[in-house]
């Protein structure tokens, strides 16, 4: 048996995410599957790879973590299965696999689609893999794990200047409270003690960190490092996205000329030191 989690962007509207978990019992019905989420953001990578890196670290070693995440954007023929710190990904080979873990797993191999052109041909070929590794402690050793060639996609990084440091709004949660991609060792080694100045919007400036949001008033914000160690602007009853018109991430094709490329855009809250 194994503990198999469920991150997919299908939503919870209709018979797939029961199908799904249908597959993997068949296979063994003393597996456990549970679910992370439904709802991952398929024009939001680095969002969706927030939402699955801060939650796969809490399962126990041996886990599986089967990401569906625009399944049916490219014409690929296979998924990627990957061996990461003692627990299995399996996922798209587009880019979200060195975004959830921030480097190419050493040992990553791909699994065949076998022609299956739909959603449910493809997760019953998964949930056979996911037994059959399961009960096969040696396999990754046998294969030629890290050898082959992925899609790899990594996550922004915060700008950083002598005085200041830039970051990208990396995530907005059902309150509208906003994380933005800087941890709080980032933040610590360029503060180096000094006073601070976040820039949340040209007229709204914050000074502070607060511990939770009990330690300000009704509507007041404040900036705090949230559970998973990124900073997090939130207001107390408030929604501070919608206040100050921050916006996430998003991809969008650009035709310059001749050439379409992706362009990234996102808002930055900016940080200076004094």
């Amino acid at each position: 048996m194994a503990i198999i989690t469920l991150s997919t962007d299908v939503g919870q509207q209709d018979y797939l995410v029961g199908a799904i978990k249908g597959q993997l019992l068949s296979q063994d019905e003393r597996h456990n599957v549970t679910d992370i989420t439904h709802y991952l953001s398929n024009t939001n990578y680095p969002q969706a790879a927030y939402i699955c890196s801060n939650a796969f670290k809490y399962y126990p070693v041996g886990t599986f973590h089967l990401v569906i995440l625009n399944f049916f954007d490219t014409a690929i023929n296979h998924v990627l299965v990957a061996k990461y710190k003692d627990q299995f990904i399996i996922c798209p080979d587009n880019g979200i696999l060195t975004l959830i873990v921030g480097e190419k797993p050493k040992e990553v191999i791909k699994l065949g689609l076998q022609g299956e052109h739909n959603l449910l041909g493809r997760t019953g070929i998964i949930a056979k893999a996911i037994t059959y590794i399961s009960k096969n402690a040696g396999f990754f050793k046998a294969t030629e794990a890290g050898t082959v060639s992925i899609v790899e996609k990594y996550p922004l990084k915060p700008s950083i200047g002598s005085d200041w440091m830039e970051g990208q709004v990396l995530f907005i949660d059902n309150f509208e409270n906003v994380v933005i991609n800087i941890t709080q060792e980032e933040f610590d080694e360029q503060r180096k003690g000094r006073s601070f100045i976040i820039l949340v919007s040209r007229n709204e400036e914050i000074t502070t960190i607060s511990n939770n949001y009990a330690s300000i008033g009704e509507g007041d914000k404040l900036a705090w490092f949230n559970s998973a160690g990124y900073l997090e602007i939130a207001m107390n009853k408030g929604r501070v996205a919608s206040l100050f018109g921050l916006q996430g991430y998003n991809e969008h094709l650009v035709k310059t000329g001749t050439v379409t490329q992706n362009k990234w855009f996102y808002d930055t809250v900016k940080i200076f030191f004094v």
